[in-house]
C-alpha cells in the first residue's frame, strides 16, 4: 500500500483497463507501472462491482478486485510511476500492511479485503 498527498488515505495499485485489455492484463500492467512489482503469483479474482464515486453528475467505475502473492524481500520501497497516465513520474513509497486494519483506504479500495483475511 502507499499513502501520499492527494490520495486521501491508503491506496493500492489501480487504474483503467485499456481498450482490448482484459482485467487480468490490466492488473499486471497497473501493478508494474505503479509499484514496480513484476512477478505476481497465485492470482485470484475476488469480485467485480460498480462503484459510485458521485451521484450528480454520475461518476461510476466498474471495478475488479484481485488477490495476488508476490515474492519481495523488502519491507518498504519507492517507485516512480511509469506508463503514460496522469500519475506518470509520481513517486510512491510502498510498505506492507498487516490485515485486518482499522485504517481506511481511499476510494473504498478495501471493500473486499475481508474475502482474503
Amino acid at each position: 500500500m502507499f499513502e501520499g498527498p492527494g490520495h486521501d488515505g491508503l491506496q493500492i495499485p489501480k487504474g483503467t483497463i485499456e481498450p482490448g485489455e482484459s482485467p487480468w492484463d490490466a492488473l499486471e500492467r497497473e501493478v508494474w507501472e505503479e509499484s514496480g512489482l513484476t512477478t505476481l503469483q497465485n492470482i485470484e479474482h475476488l469480485t467485480s462491482d460498480v462503484w459510485t464515486r458521485r451521484r450528480t453528475p454520475p461518476k461510476r467505475y466498474h471495478r475488479h478486485f484481485f488477490h495476488a502473492e508476490v515474492d519481495v524481500d523488502r519491507d518498504t520501497w519507492t517507485h516512480v510511476v511509469t506508463g503514460d497516465g496522469d500519475e506518470q513520474g509520481a513517486e510512491f513509497t510502498y510498505s506492507w500492511l498487516e490485515l485486518p486494519t482499522t485504517r481506511e483506504f481511499a476510494l473504498a479500495l478495501d471493500d473486499y479485503v475481508h474475502l482474503r483475511i
